[in-house]
């Protein structure tokens, strides 16, 4: 009998052993795998997070321990877990599951979401009204290292820091653009530094420093303080948030089951904000996803072992293809003409643009209201540029366009 057949709630995952957890892993990649390939849905993200949501459901307490996932499309694997296995095949379906996550679906998901870098916002807000009721329970976030880049995230980090409240991020990084791959060195080192003994040892030293005559305690404290910034700045790769007052641990193999499991249980015994790096790769599990992480990251039904979808019949070309092709047109007569995209190159059809001119266009990341105000900078100096964004995201840019662009009258 598989493990899943008997794992139906969150409470049923922690009662698996250690030793368990690796199968279940792979059970839940082949379910997840199973319905999307029949049904169509976002598929990379879920599978690269396995081992993560797993291990944030047996180690927290969910959901009396509030796990905030981001943007969403991560959280099938989510969904299986907590009461809907038997329904996910209804996914994007009429009355059937939500693709993202739903308050009024299930009380496991705790905040809504859909567009990228909420979750940090979401987290802090809910940490301050626990501690406002004078409550105790975990609240973390899981963010990915494209909506880490958008400015709501780093405006909440900025928040989260100074504000000293318990709370936990996890930097679910499955494209490697903010570290190398983790090593021994980062292993050992994260080791260490999150062992509960070593942190015991840090605070006590710090109350004993405050105990002794204040001259001598400065000096203490600064020679103490400069040794361990000097052994971070050589070793840690997560300064940014170290300065952003975020304790930091990583980067670690998120497809390490144990690894993560040992992590998020010792974090969950510290004090202040803290930041967990886990290093993912996207579409995990199934060979044609992990070749193609771009391509997999939503896709129609499919055929599970030949990875082919069904052909469809030749039709019109799609609206965004006759775009990206006239707008390149254009930029070959026009070279003042230039593409701006935040992180939808492939989805408005901008790729085709960058491939004829790679210099004149610029994707943003998943940062709308900087890629509408920049493009308002470049049309003061003469440059016509195009911004191609979806219409669901560019609700996040209406006040630039408003404010940058209409009121100064700018040809964007």
């Amino acid at each position: 009998m598989a493990i899943l057949d008997y794992v139906k709630r969150p409470a049923d995952v922690r009662r698996l052993s250690r030793s368990q957890l690796p199968d279940f892993v792979r059970e839940v990649r082949e379910r997840l795998i199973d319905v999307v390939a029949k049904v169509g849905g976002h598929f990379g993200g879920s599978l690269g997070v396995a081992e993560l949501t797993v291990a944030l459901h047996y180690v927290f307490d969910t959901p009396r321990d509030r796990i905030v996932w981001d943007t969403g499309h991560q959280a099938y694997i989510h969904k299986i877990l907590t009461g809907r296995n038997d329904r996910l095949h209804t996914i994007r379906r009429k009355d059937g599951l939500a693709p993202f996550l739903r308050r009024a679906e299930s009380d496991f998901d705790v905040f809504g979401a859909g567009h990228a870098a909420t979750s940090i916002s979401a987290a802090v807000g809910m940490a301050i009204g626990r501690d406002h009721k004078g409550e105790d329970f975990d609240v973390v976030a899981v963010i990915g290292d494209g909506a880490i880049g958008c400015g709501l995230a780093y405006e909440a980090l900025n928040n989260a820091g100074a504000s000293e409240r318990n709370l936990i991020v996890v930097l679910n990084d499955n494209d490697m653009s903010i570290a190398p791959n983790v090593g021994a060195m980062n292993k050992y080192l994260n080791g260490v530094i999150t062992n509960p003994l070593y942190n015991r040892v840090r605070d006590q030293v710090k109350e004993l420093m405050q105990r002794v005559p204040t001259t001598i305690s400065d000096v203490m404290q600064s020679a103490t303080g400069r040794f361990e910034e000097s052994v971070k700045h050589l070793f840690v790769p997560g300064m940014l948030f170290e300065e952003l007052g975020f304790r930091y641990f990583g980067p670690f193999d998120g497809h390490d089951i144990q690894m993560v499991v040992n992590t998020l249980q010792r974090v969950r015994r510290m004090r202040g904000p803290v930041l967990v790096h886990l290093v993912t790769q996207k579409g995990k599990g199934y060979e044609p996803a992990e070749e193609d992480p771009v391509k997999w990251h939503a896709s129609s039904p499919w055929d599970k072992i030949t990875g082919l979808s069904p052909k469809k019949p030749v039709g019109l070309p799609r609206y965004q293809k006759v775009f990206g092709r006239a707008l390149t047109d254009l930029a070959a007569e026009d070279d003042r003409i230039v593409a701006i995209t935040a992180a939808m190159p492939s989805g408005t059809s901008t790729d085709i643009f960058d491939k004829a001119f790679p210099h004149r266009h610029f994707d943003v990341g998943i940062a709308e209201a900087h890629g509408v105000t920049s493009a308002a900078g470049m049309a003061t100096e003469g440059v016509r540029p195009v911004v191609a964004i979806y219409s669901t995201f560019l609700q996040r840019g209406f006040d630039s366009i408003v404010h940058d662009v209409a009121l100064q009258d700018l040809p964007v």
